[in-house]
């Protein structure tokens, strides 16, 4: 007859709990570009890391970050411009971020945390620019 570990068996439910919560936290990933509106700066990605059996779902409405550049004292403004199949970096924010968007201090409506939700494109990968 054999004997439980109590110990051995609390460890494992714990650590299966640990690795349950874990893999609900996102926090950044690779990602091909669906579609891409140009007018709203966002964009429907595909994630390319598979961490189950099943391809992942789609991140709809991602917003693209743009950026201010000051050079010999010229100010110029860039918008993303990305296409299918460009290869991106996708982050996601420690918190709700519709709220922020519009530029003001503001508490989020979820306690949502490292949602795909919250997802930004930060830039393109090198291997979707031309040479």
């Amino acid at each position: 007859m054999s004997k439980v570990d109590p110990a051995a068996a609390m460890a494992k439910l714990l650590q299966s709990l640990i690795d349950k919560a874990m893999a609900d936290i996102h926090c950044g990933t690779p990602c091909k570009v669906i579609k891409f509106d140009e007018g709203t700066c966002t964009a429907d990605v595909q994630p390319l890391i598979r961490t189950t059996s099943d391809d992942p779902a789609m991140i709809l409405n991602v917003q693209a970050l743009g950026h201010r550049y000051k050079v010999d004292g010229v100010e110029k403004e860039y918008k993303p411009s990305l296409h299918p199949g460009d290869v991106v970096m996708v982050q996601f924010a420690d918190n709700e971020i519709r709220n922020a968007m519009t530029g003001s201090v503001a508490s989020p409506d979820t306690a949502r945390t490292h949602d795909r939700n919250d997802a930004v494109i930060v830039g393109v990968f090198g291997c979707s620019l031309s040479s």
